[in-house]
């Protein structure tokens, strides 16, 4: 972070993205990397690397636009009921280490904490649902209510019109560096990388923002926090 470090005194509103930062991200991996690519095999006659391929290659031509993560979208593409199956396997949907206490210690700090995120409304429902995510903070928004993923410089203007936070006593915190970039941008003083987006992988630091492979440092005894 530019000004090397920031006191909690200086938020009044915390931004956290959901899948990878609150949420296990193995869950998502496992899910569009592995099942969907397993029963989409079945259905097209394909081997589960020609499966994969061509899947990521569906993947990464939306990438950015809101049909990314739209999963109404993605059962069409596929032929698959994606909602369907987000139910089937919610018992591996879970809170990353810590993220619990620390939307806990959010509360007692009195900030107005609003989970941001990019993934669509049915998919959201399932993991809040599986979860109880949405008790711990005052508003979800889904990139479909402000029209842009996060990673669009024009997603920051109209988030910030519809929620009514000052940037400048803001934190925002995401595993992704494109959406980071772009709160960035667009004047989002205080920014926090998740490092370890998923239980399964090793943390992925990024030396641009203020990286934490967990949340023991955004906790009590911590009030402020320095890029190393």
């Amino acid at each position: 972070m530019a000004n090397g470090g920031f006191s909690w005194d200086q938020i009044d509103d915390v931004l956290l993205d959901m899948d990878g930062t609150l949420l296990d991200r193995h869950f998502d991996n496992f899910f569009f990397e592995e099942e969907l690519p397993r029963r989409y095999a079945v259905l097209q006659g394909l081997s589960f690397d020609e499966s994969r391929s061509r899947l990521m290659a569906m993947y990464r031509s939306m990438e950015g636009e809101l049909a990314w993560t739209d999963l109404h979208y993605w059962s069409e593409r596929v032929g698959i009921d994606v909602v369907a199956m987000h139910k089937e396997l919610d018992h591996m949907i879970g809170f990353l280490p810590g993220a619990e206490e620390f939307l806990q210690y959010l509360q007692r700090l009195g900030k107005r904490v609003t989970i941001i995120t990019n993934a669509h409304e049915s998919g959201l429902s399932v993991k809040t649902a599986k979860t109880g995510l949405d008790q711990y903070v005052d508003r979800i928004v889904d990139a479909f209510e402000i029209g842009y993923l996060k990673m669009r410089p024009e997603y920051w203007p109209k988030c910030q019109r519809l929620l009514g936070f000052d940037p400048a006593r803001s934190l925002f915190m995401d595993d992704d560096e494109g959406c980071l970039v772009a709160a960035e941008r667009f004047g989002v003083a205080h920014l926090i990388h998740s490092a370890k987006s998923s239980s399964r992988l090793p943390p992925a630091p990024l030396a641009q923002f203020f990286s934490v492979a967990g949340f023991r440092p955004l906790l009590d005894g911590h009030p402020v926090i320095r890029q190393e």
